[in-house]
Formats: C-alpha cells, sequence, structure tokens
C-alpha cells in the first residue's frame, strides 16, 4: 500500500499461512468501504455501510483510511498474489488499486462516528481466554469476560451464560483452555458484547501454548478475581 503519484510506497509481505485469510478480508472490505463511499456521495444515503459490515467494513477500518488519507493528497492500496500459492477463491487474478482521497474524508468520518453508535449485531464464533467471572450467586447465569484470541477484531467482550455454560467455562479456565462460543456481536460504544450466547466448548490447545495462556492469565490477576461471585453483582464492572 502506499500513497499517491509522487509520494511514498510502502509493501507490506504476508505469509500464505496463515496470513491469506486476512488479506483475503481486507481486499473484499477496502472494495465494500469504497462503494460504499461512492453510494453515500450519489444518493446522500449510507445504507451501503450496514451491507459492507459483512465484508469485513467497521469503525476500525473507517478510522484507520482517515489516518491513512488524512493529510496526503490520497493513497492507493493494491492486493497481489503470490503466483506460487494461486488467486485465492473468490478473488480476481488482478484487481485495480482501490483508492481513496481526501475528498473521502467527511464520509469515513460519518460512517466512522455512526458504526461507532449503531453497528448491526454481526453473527460471530469467537475464540477467546477466560479472564473473568461473575454472577450473583451459587448458581444461575453468569457473566464471563473472554480476551478475544480468534474471531472479532476487538480485545475482549462480555458475554452472559446460562448455568451449564459458564460451568463449562470455569471449568475450562481452571485447567489453563480458552472457550469457543458463538452469538450477536453488538456495539455498545464499539463491539463488545455477544448475545445469544450458544455452543461454549473448550478449545483444545498444545502444552506450551496453555502454559502461556495460564501464565499470562496469572499475571494479569490473581485466580481469586476470575471468580467474583459476591451477591447483587451484575458484571457490568467487569471493564475492558
Amino acid at each position: 500500500m502506499g500513497s499517491a503519484t509522487g509520494g511514498h510506497r510502502l509493501t507490506a509481505f504476508v505469509p500464505v499461512t496463515g496470513g491469506r485469510t486476512l488479506a483475503v478480508c481486507l481486499h473484499q472490505a477496502l472494495y465494500a468501504a469504497r462503494e460504499a463511499i461512492d453510494y453515500r456521495r450519489a444518493t446522500g444515503g449510507m445504507d451501503a455501510f450496514d451491507g459492507a459490515v459483512e465484508a469485513g467494513v467497521s469503525h476500525e477500518l473507517t478510522e484507520a483510511l482517515v489516518a491513512l488519507v488524512r493529510g496526503t493528497e490520497g493513497a492507493r492500496i493494491a492486493v497481489e498474489w503470490a503466483p506460487a500459492a494461486g488467486v485465492p477463491e473468490g478473488c480476481a487474478p488482478s484487481a485495480e488499486p482501490v483508492e481513496f482521497s481526501p475528498g473521502d474524508l467527511p464520509v469515513l468520518r460519518e460512517a466512522s462516528a455512526r458504526y461507532l453508535r449503531e453497528e448491526p449485531a454481526v453473527p460471530v464464533r469467537i475464540t477467546g481466554s477466560v479472564v473473568r467471572m461473575r454472577r450473583s450467586g451459587p448458581r444461575g447465569e453468569g457473566t464471563v469476560r473472554l480476551r478475544v484470541l480468534a474471531g472479532a477484531d476487538v480485545p475482549n467482550v462480555r458475554v452472559t451464560l446460562d448455568e451449564e455454560a459458564y460451568r463449562i467455562a470455569g471449568h475450562a479456565h481452571l485447567v489453563g483452555l480458552p472457550v469457543r462460543v458463538q452469538g450477536r456481536l453488538e456495539s455498545r460504544g464499539g463491539f463488545r458484547r455477544l448475545t445469544g450466547a450458544h455452543g461454549v466448548v473448550p478449545v483444545q490447545v498444545d502444552d506450551a501454548e496453555r502454559d502461556r495462556l495460564m501464565k499470562s492469565l496469572q499475571e494479569n490477576a490473581g485466580i481469586a478475581a476470575f471468580f467474583e461471585e459476591a451477591c447483587g453483582g451484575d458484571g457490568e464492572d467487569c471493564g475492558d
């Protein structure tokens, strides 16, 4: 990626293994953002930014584009695929760079503020390590805070779990395993809360990764902090 003609160029190489999926998502999100901006200019409506969420457009992406374009004459972003690995499914062998100009900044800022305020909930499957648990009594549903490892571009989410799912999450934490959970990621000042949570299962990791997770969690808080069972707590003070 780089700035417009006469500017500087930056090339980022991404490994095929583990990095290609990210590159494809970025590629699709950039084109969706460009199309949504054009739609806003042509019709005055912001509806296209709602549909663009499924392609990966978000508050974070629009903010990143604002930072990239601000103070420049424009930016062009291109993605090229390694010949040896072939072209990913659903992608063109070659595509024109996506261009953003200073004239796009007002729309990008408007979209960014709109996402922060109204970004629609999206279905996700998140893998995360349990960093805090809280419920109002020894039984019943409880609130769990997860440090997100995969599945969503946010650092932490809060999830309300029924009694059985809460128990599974607690046991997974005690043996140093992350959990996988499905639900809808909702925005409250950004994507923070998972609603309709279901399918909570522990995720097997190798011993080295489990030890790393356990060490990381223990460095950030004592074991007692993970199981706050104080009566009257609603989990909202778990903090981001």
